[in-house]
């Protein structure tokens, strides 16, 4: 594969996209933001002006998109990409949406010949910057072989879940398990804080003892307590309240279609829902610290 086409350069989609051009592949790539071409541009991709450009002679698609309806909404329908691509695209949407809209899309795109798979990442920003994202990847097992060069240039760990859809599975679990960690985390350390503690100290505490988790470790909510984490840097980049409130969403819907109990996860969905309500949405999804310092 020589030519890809990628689409959606936000926060991740671009950083990612950019890694594909670096590993020495020809990438075209549109947004909707004439600053994200630019900067896509700057780092030697090729900007489109529409999809249907940045498709031409594409031998794998990669999108990137907010939420499902955009996923729907590009693949699907009579003027979607499905019916446009030829036969043996592979088609790989990293997008976090929900499950059955992945297996909705890619049983559409299997019925065209296309090679699809759904492969959601984890590693926010930074890991997207570095690939060095960890993806979660549904479908055939020889279209996972055929993407493994372009998943390896994104990122540092790749997983099969399963048929596909199931790498959406494997993400809201893993996400639900993060908004999770995260509002256990922030409650913590302002218990500790308004007990006299020094938030730094507590943190390391914790991180030598039964609480340490990966949202102390290495994305402290605390400002001040870890230099790069986005806490420190006003609660700015990173992984936005309103993304997390989306995914917590989505692993609420995927319980109750399998009538799976998520008590925590529905806990913390509705911990974010009133964070965002109250103007946070852009925020990182670690300013949720700020719910319980008032």
């Amino acid at each position: 594969m020589q030519h890809i086409a990628f689409i959606g350069l936000g926060n991740m989609g671009g950083p990612m996209a950019i890694n594909l051009v670096r590993a020495g592949f020809s990438v075209s790539g549109v947004d909707l933001s004439a600053e994200a071409l630019q900067h896509f541009s700057d780092n030697g991709g090729k900007a489109a002006a529409s999809v249907a450009e940045a498709i031409q002679d594409a031998d794998a698609v990669i999108s990137m998109l907010p939420a499902g309806r955009h996923v729907e909404g590009l693949y699907l329908g009579d003027n979607g990409l499905i019916a446009h691509l030829p036969a043996g695209t592979l088609v790989l949407d990293c997008s976090t949406i929900a499950a059955h809209t992945a297996r909705s899309v890619g049983s559409v795109a299997s019925d065209a010949g296309l090679r699809f798979l759904d492969a959601p990442v984890s590693g926010g920003t930074a890991g997207a910057a570095a690939g060095t994202l960890t993806f979660m990847v549904g479908g055939d097992a020889a279209n996972v072989e055929a993407a493994r060069p372009l998943l390896a240039a994104m990122g540092k760990n790749i997983f099969h879940a399963g048929d596909i859809g199931a790498g959406q599975t494997a993400k809201v679990c893993n996400n639900m398990l993060l908004g999770i960690l995260m509002a256990g985390t922030a409650e913590a350390l302002a218990l500790g804080v308004k007990n006299g503690l020094d938030p730094a100290v507590l943190s390391e505490i914790m991180s030598k003892s039964s609480g340490r988790n990966w949202a102390l470790e290495l994305y402290n909510p605390w400002p001040g307590v870890m230099e790069n984490s986005p806490a420190s840097r006003g609660y700015s980049g990173g992984f936005m309240s309103e993304l997390m409130l989306k995914d917590l969403g989505l692993a609420e819907e995927t319980a109750l279609q399998s009538h799976a109990a998520n008590p925590l996860g529905a806990l913390a969905r509705n911990l974010y829902e009133s964070h965002v309500a109250e103007g946070n949405g852009k925020l990182d999804f670690s300013s949720i610290v700020n719910q319980f310092r008032h």
